[in-house]
């Protein structure tokens, strides 16, 4: 089996890609994460997702698989990423509350050998439930929010800010798994584990509607 390198340090990202019983390793990417000029989120994401693994490409000795993926949280058509600092923090969080958002997660998998490049983009609307002014102190002071875009994250079990979502959890978590099995599955690298029932279990979360593609895997 080829390797797989995850392009990320995302300590949820490498728990999601070990639910599809993948063993990889992991490069971290250092790149440019600046929104260009007119960029819609879905190219935004996409794009960063194809920069990941190209960079990781670029000097790389291994001929395997390589994997990236961008997340960001889109409201009121404005991307919203990570905060520089608690106030920052806290106006994100008080914009979002109780209201639905979306996140857009795009996803990139590159075959070293051939060059060959797939990407897809993922989108869940989130509805947040009307937190209180000192819940959302308290979840600043916990230091979760400052490594996350939007402010927050949707798996912390104490703050806990979405309610009655119906999409895809593991994409807002900032790995959709099912598409990326079928990414994959296309590069010859298939899941060694039933995806979609590790995710489920794992994340207790039931699935009630199919991901929402804004892109049909493009390649290049």
């Amino acid at each position: 089996m080829d390797t797989l390198i995850l392009a990320s340090n995302s300590p949820r990202r490498r728990q999601l890609l070990t639910l599809g019983g993948w063993t990889f390793d992991v490069q971290i990417a250092d790149i440019d994460e600046s929104v260009q000029q007119g960029e819609s989120p879905r190219d935004y994401v996409e794009r960063l997702a194809r920069d990941k693994v190209r960079a990781i490409a670029a000097r790389s000795l291994s001929a395997g698989v390589i994997v990236g993926a961008d997340t960001t949280v889109v409201i009121d058509s404005e991307i919203l990423g990570k905060p520089a600092h608690a106030d920052e923090a806290r106006a994100m969080l008080t914009r979002l509350r109780g209201r639905v958002h979306q996140v857009y997660t795009g996803i990139a998998a590159l075959r070293v050998a051939d060059s060959k490049l797939l990407s897809e983009v993922v989108v869940t609307d989130v509805p947040m439930r009307a937190y209180s002014d000192e819940e959302i102190e308290r979840y600043i002071q916990s230091g979760d929010p400052m490594d996350k875009a939007g402010a927050y994250g949707i798996q912390n079990p104490d703050f806990q800010p979405v309610t009655n979502m119906e999409g895809c959890y593991a994409s807002v978590m900032g790995l959709p798994l099912c598409s990326l099995a079928r990414l994959l599955t296309r590069l010859g690298v298939p899941p060694r584990a039933t995806v979609a029932e590790n995710c489920q279990a794992a994340l207790a979360y039931l699935c009630r509607s199919p991901l929402r593609l804004e892109s049909g895997g493009t390649s290049l």
